[in-house]
């Protein structure tokens, strides 16, 4: 999974993925050649990668195990962490999508990699207890749609989006958006720290959180939920119930296109050709977490923009690892925590091989970009579920 020797590194994760499907075991060797996949050989296996255009090389078992002992040794910064099952995944998105796409639905699809898709009545009935892993499609949790009222009110698709939303949260026994959202919200909550995993990009990171800190506090102006917020809003947030980020200060102008202070898009001030940002090292062998979720080619990966597009650094909790920064302005990009007995990871911006993604724009053609290692990272969380867990020594 180098630089040099992979020509597919997205269709990689694939047929990993595909191998655990057959109840075969995977290691991945955590910081070696690019966190590369030693899969068992077999006919079949060769086979896929051939159809699918992934590089791979055959080894002996002794030159397998000369690898893993090499990895084993305490001077090298590398694991081999054992893969044990393909986890079954689900993505939250609406029926209807907008016209533009999710980077994740499409990586998935690019990878062959299989998915579920959940909304609020499949989510509200306990649905996610039949999935390991969990993305957020590009979701604005606090009922103000999006904030997209300043530009596209008179838009159609809008006007369709406000409409459906709100026959949605009457069917569902709500009177407002608002409420079903948070509702949906508290149920994603309670499955993160029952032991789901959850991977949000975007504006579905820091609207989640913000819609949480709201619970029983009106937020939305007359336009979203057809009464005025509570004027004292700011000063009833409780940051308490957040998983990721702290005292930020809420936009209470409608038409801004903007959540909270925790965004970084309109503070940024650094041009596309500089928009850089770096993955964090940590140890192999002492924290595998952040290790595998970092794996990659580079550790100097392309910024790319969203509506949520990096965190405040001085806003996120310190029991909060962030895993990837804009060094030129500190902001976070890649975060990630532990929620009960469950896991989250928030990657700010839209799409990473697209840098400033509009609504109607057309969507990214992954195999333009097939070792891409912007989308390596949100792959590298699709597979983590499927790590063997260590039992802890005491």
């Amino acid at each position: 999974m180098d630089a040099k020797s992979q020509k597919n590194h997205l269709k990689a994760y694939g047929i990993t993925y595909w191998t655990l499907t057959k109840e075969l075991k995977v290691k991945w060797l955590l910081n070696y050649r690019g966190g590369s996949f030693l899969l068992p050989d077999s006919d079949n296996i060769q086979r896929e990668c051939q159809i699918r255009g992934i590089s791979f090389e055959v080894i002996s078992n002794s030159k397998a195990e000369s690898i893993l002992e090499a990895i084993s040794s305490p001077s090298k910064n590398m694991e081999a962490v054992v893969l044990e099952k393909a986890p079954k995944i689900a993505v939250y998105t609406p029926k209807g999508k907008l016209p533009w796409d999710d980077a994740v639905t499409m990586v998935l699809q690019y990878a062959e990699i299989p998915y579920e898709t959940i909304y609020d009545e499949e989510v509200l009935n306990d649905g996610l207890l039949l999935f390991d892993w969990l993305h957020l499609h590009h979701e604005d949790f606090t009922g103000q749609l999006g904030k997209f009222y300043a530009q596209y009110r008179a838009a159609s698709w809008y006007i369709e989006e406000k409409k459906d939303a709100e026959k949605l949260a009457e069917k569902l026994g709500y009177n407002k958006v608002s409420d079903a959202k948070l509702a949906v919200a508290l149920k994603i909550r309670d499955y993160v720290i029952g032991g789901g995993f959850m991977f949000a990009m975007c504006s579905a990171t820091d609207s989640f959180d913000i819609a949480l800190s709201a619970e029983g506090v009106d937020i939305c102006e007359p336009m979203f939920d057809g009464d005025g917020s509570d004027p004292a809003y700011q000063n009833k947030i409780d940051y308490r119930k957040t998983f990721a980020f702290n005292n930020f200060i809420l936009e209470r102008n409608p038409k801004v296109y903007e959540f909270s202070s925790i965004d970084m898009t309109r503070k940024r001030m650094i041009p596309k050709t500089a928009d850089y940002f770096t993955l964090m090292e940590f140890s192999a062998k002492w924290d595998p977490i952040p290790t595998m979720l970092c794996q990659n080619h580079t550790a100097l990966l392309k910024g790319f923009m969203g509506q949520t597009t990096a965190f405040t650094r001085d806003e996120i909790k310190s029991n909060v690892l962030v895993m990837g920064e804009t060094k030129s302005n500190g902001e976070a990009k890649y975060i990630h925590g532990i929620k009960g007995k469950g896991f989250f990871t928030f990657y700010g911006g839209h799409d990473p091989e697209d840098y400033q993604h509009r609504v109607g724009d057309s969507k990214t053609e992954l195999d333009l970009h097939p070792t891409s290692p912007g989308y390596r990272l949100i792959l590298n969380n699709v597979l983590f579920p499927a790590a063997r867990k260590k039992k802890q020594k005491t």
